[in-house]
């Protein structure tokens, strides 16, 4: 079980490294080159993470059709 305070450090480290991609590349680029960096920048420092899972979308308790996809672990 993870406590408030690993979530917050590793949610640190988790913004250090996109703020370390983008200061790699620079803006104005596409959303997938800065995802497809930031996934090799994780895997490098140990961060175990999965790519474009799908989570079903609830609201107010209903199940909808679309499902959202959310890059991270």
């Amino acid at each position: 079980m993870h406590t408030q305070e690993s979530i917050n450090q590793l949610a640190y480290k988790i913004i250090g490294l996109a703020i370390e991609v983008h200061k790699e590349l620079g803006p104005g680029l596409l959303e997938s080159i800065y995802e497809e960096c930031l996934f090799e920048e994780l895997q490098a420092h140990g961060i175990q993470v999965q790519r474009q899972v799908e989570l079903p979308i609830i609201y107010k308790g209903k199940k909808l059709g679309n499902k959202f996809r959310f890059t991270g672990r």
